[in-house]
């Protein structure tokens, strides 16, 4: 018996600049927020950061020809690329005019970027750095892939946002970021001069990647080690609705310039609750807002409460692109949310530990839920009925125990959610090789390919050999499912 995949569905491998490009002399990217936070003493010696340094990463920059080689041998035929905004404009574009449209609450309604401003644009754009991205996404374009080119994966230029700043003297006296609402002006302006530069080559185009994890972790959650670490639960719904706006408005930018289709990559969980009582089933439905509906919601039918009613919000997403790694379990509390996390279970575990309901859990400390991934896909397909992909799935396992039960376990669930017509193009794991994980450092191993940091070589895990089977010929075998993983 075996499962089978249809033969347009997309297998592949899914990247970030911040954490892949970097590992070579001359390919360092020192003018973007992300480079100052982790390099930052008081981060390093308070272990808020690990003090890896991304300079020593992957060094995808240069090495892209061999990654995609190594991901052709597996079976892939598509990737979600990144472009890194600090490196096409180091310096700041604010001088840069454009026509923005604003209400009397200071909603951002429309931002028209211009031949004129484009030129200007131009003119101060690294053309480098612009070429050099144009080789890459043309080397994995012309092998016959599928490629989604993604504009924002968390990190800003310093222009823009400098947390260090930020913390110590507060967003009014710093470049504040998302909390500043002209970043939503130059994201717009960024947007559109990438898809004036190199829109021929994506067949897909992502705004950005988790917005909601740059919301919770850099506000709310600030011992997660996401800069700012400036812990105010209004500046986490100011930054949330500058991130909707500037979505939208990058949409509409990219709408003037390209028929391809235009999504957002969303953080997801399979949010549970332990008890059926009143009060989880409320703090439930307030962690559903928050974690999900209110900023898809918003981006979809043009009213949360991130916004209220906007309906120059509404109908501004083609796909979701869902990235996927485990479950949180819901309490009720009387904390400012209304809910929390409880302890032993999903990304409330102890590295390598089992999780209170017996799962394995991962270097992480991430409990194992693929049965999370059916759930997660079935509900957003119900509520917004837009094609999907999966970005991101994978596992934090250095010694490649788990991940090859990872990796069948969760495309059981796809199989299942397909065989029910939920609408789901392609899934790409997370990560091809190993790579830089933001305040964690290196020693989080993600990788089909394990790296050498030093010598920047790469070796293939045994799990790699898995994922090659199954993309290959679009089936996989039961043979290949511990019958501990068979959750169905």
């Amino acid at each position: 018996m075996s499962f089978k995949f249809p033969k347009w569905f997309i297998f592949g491998f899914s990247e970030a600049g911040f954490q892949f490009e970097m590992g070579f002399s001359s390919s360092e990217d020192t003018n973007n927020d992300w480079w100052t936070w982790v390099h930052d003493k008081d981060n390093i010696v308070s272990g808020l950061v690990s003090g890896d340094f991304p300079e020593d990463g992957p060094g995808y920059w240069h090495l892209y020809k061999q990654d995609h080689d190594l991901a052709c041998y597996l079976g892939m035929n598509g990737a979600r690329l990144g472009i890194e905004w600090s490196r096409i404009f180091p310096r700041q574009t604010f001088d840069v005019k454009v026509s923005v449209e604003e209400d009397v609450e200071e909603n951002i309604l429309s931002v028209d970027v211009n031949e004129k401003a484009l030129e200007e644009l131009d003119r101060l754009a690294d053309k480098k750095a612009l070429d050099h991205y144009r080789k890459m996404f043309e080397g994995w374009k012309n092998r016959g892939n599928t490629l989604i080119v993604n504009l924002y994966h968390w990190s800003l230029p310093i222009w823009i946002h400098d947390p260090i700043t930020v913390r110590r003297l507060g967003p009014d006296r710093a470049p504040a970021g998302w909390l500043d609402k002209r970043t939503v002006v130059e994201f717009t302006k960024f947007s559109t001069y990438i898809a004036w530069k190199l829109g021929d080559l994506p067949d897909m185009w992502s705004t950005m990647n988790e917005p909601n994890i740059v919301y919770t972790n850099g506000y709310i959650n600030i011992k997660s080690g996401f800069p700012p670490g400036y812990l105010n639960f209004d500046s986490a719904l100011k930054v949330a609705k500058h991130l909707i706006e500037a979505h939208a408005r990058a949409y509409d930018a990219l709408k003037r310039l390209t028929s391809k289709p235009i999504g957002i990559i969303y953080a997801t969980r399979a949010l549970q609750t332990l008890k059926i009582d009143n009060a989880h089933k409320e703090a439930l439905t307030r962690a559903r807002k928050f974690e999900t509906c209110n900023f898809l919601n918003a981006i979809t039918f043009g009213k949360s409460q991130f916004v209220e009613d906007r309906r120059d919000l509404a109908d501004h997403v083609d796909w979701l692109r869902v990235n996927y790694y485990t479950r949180r379990i819901i309490e009720p509390t009387k904390n400012f949310l209304g809910y929390r996390f409880a302890e032993g279970y999903g990304n409330m575990c102890i590295p390598k530990s089992i999780s209170k309901d017996g799962r394995p859990c991962s270097d992480f400390g991430w409990e194992i839920y693929p049965e999370g991934l059916y759930n997660v896909l079935t509900e957003l397909w119900i509520n917004y009925k837009k094609p999907m992909i999966i970005t991101e799935n994978g596992i934090a396992d250095s010694e490649d125990k788990l991940r090859p039960a990872f990796l069948t376990s969760h495309l059981l669930q796809v199989q299942k959610a397909l065989n029910e017509e939920v609408n789901v193009r392609g899934y790409l794991h997370w990560a091809l090789v190993d790579n830089y994980e933001w305040a964690s450092g290196f020693k989080m191993r993600f990788g089909l390919f394990h790296i050498d940091y030093e010598t920047k070589r790469r070796y293939l895990r045994p799990s790699a050999l898995i994922y090659k089977e199954i993309a290959e010929h679009r089936e996989f075998p039961l043979e290949f499912f511990p019958r501990n993983f068979l959750f169905v």
